[in-house]
């Protein structure tokens, strides 16, 4: 039997598969809220056989996107703009709803990365974004404002209020967005954290605000549903944010009960050197794991059946979340359980669509007309 295509439980969330569809930015939102784009690329991917599909990074104020056209989750308009393609999943898919809660920190105000991605300046209709420090992303850029006590205070608040409003949205599970040099990752990561009060300097101090958020966002949510933590697990530069310091930091979040840690890695500087090459990203989830206990997911190339199923085989992680591969094949998890001997679930109008050497994909047996 398939270890990728078997189940596994994350508190009352059953999931019968060990694929998520990554959160993946689309760019594509207005004032926050998403848009018919949005509507055709989640009810899509939500069919694509992964038990579990993430939203994208979804901002939890207005000036924590990352680009004007980030999706945002800040206002009652936001909320009301996904209720009906929610609704819509649920009526057609068997798939469960992640949201990933995000602020982009001193990455905020960006051009989208087709533009350029680079840093919109206020007189060009961008914003002053903040950060755990004045210390731009880039040498050249303005710098960021250092977030005093009653901003970490108001951006602990807005991932809360994000939080009920994913509650009122139905949605599964949440994952705190603590990665990619944006904002929680800017807090962990001594090349671009530079306090000099409890919240810098060592790496208990550094790690404090990200707990903060994670812990209140914990208990915003009901106990019932998991909460999950994506993490940047090295920053790729020396001196900065590594494995030994994410083992650390996910041995505190074990001990908050995190549900699930994601493990990327990057985005905090410009100067990192990524060693890019399939599952390259694998042995920092597989050390995480090994090193806590906690459920881990694996993440960085991983675009074939039999590699995924290698990795939570072999007990490297324990899923695998895709991105770039999900979008050039939207129906990876169907084709990857004709691959390995798994079943996936798709909605009726579909079965027929199975060849006829794998009649048992879907679960169904005949359907005909007269």
């Amino acid at each position: 039997m398939s270890t990728l295509f078997s189940p596994i439980q994350l508190r009352d969330l059953k999931l019968s598969n060990r694929i998520m569809v990554a959160p993946m930015c689309q760019y594509s939102a207005v004032d926050g809220s998403a848009t018919d784009w949005h509507f055709t690329h989640i009810n899509s991917l939500a069919l694509s056989g992964a038990a579990m599909f993430c939203i994208e990074a979804t901002g939890v104020e207005a000036i924590g996107r990352i680009t004007p056209g980030c999706l945002g989750l800040y206002s009652d308009a936001n909320e009301a703009a996904l209720e009906p393609i929610i609704a819509s999943v649920r009526k057609h898919s068997k798939s469960a709803i992640a949201i990933q809660l995000a602020h982009a920190g001193r990455k905020a105000s960006s051009h989208t990365p087709w533009d350029g991605g680079q840093l919109i300046p206020v007189s060009e209709g961008g914003w002053i974004p903040e950060g755990p420090s004045n210390v731009p992303h880039k040498a050249e850029e303005t710098p960021p404002l250092a977030l005093d006590a009653a901003g970490l205070k108001r951006i602990v608040d807005a991932f809360v209020a994000s939080t009920k409003r994913a509650e009122r949205l139905g949605l599964d599970a949440i994952e705190v967005h603590s990665a990619h040099g944006y904002l929680l990752h800017q807090f962990l990561s001594p090349i671009s954290n530079k306090r000099t009060d409890q919240y810098g300097g060592s790496l208990q101090n550094r790690i404090r605000f990200p707990l903060e958020v994670f812990e209140a966002v914990r208990a915003t949510f009901p106990q019932s549903k998991p909460v999950g933590l994506r993490v940047s697990a090295t920053d790729w530069v020396e001196g900065g944010w590594d494995i030994e310091q994410t083992i650390e930091f996910a041995r505190e979040l074990k001990q908050r009960h995190v549900d699930w840690i994601d493990v990327s890695s990057g985005g905090v500087s410009p100067q990192q050197k990524i060693p890019l090459g399939p599952g390259y990203q694998v042995p920092l989830a597989q050390a995480v794991k090994e090193a806590t206990g906690v459920v881990t997911m694996a993440v960085g190339l991983i675009t074939e059946a039999k590699q995924a199923e290698e990795i939570v085989a072999s007990g490297k992680a324990d899923m695998v979340a895709l991105a770039r591969g999900m979008l050039y094949d939207p129906r990876w998890g169907w084709h990857a359980a004709a691959e390995l001997g798994g079943q996936v679930s798709a909605p009726p109008q579909y079965w027929r669509s199975q060849p006829s050497t794998q009649k048992a994909l879907f679960g169904a047996t005949t359907f005909g007309t007269r």
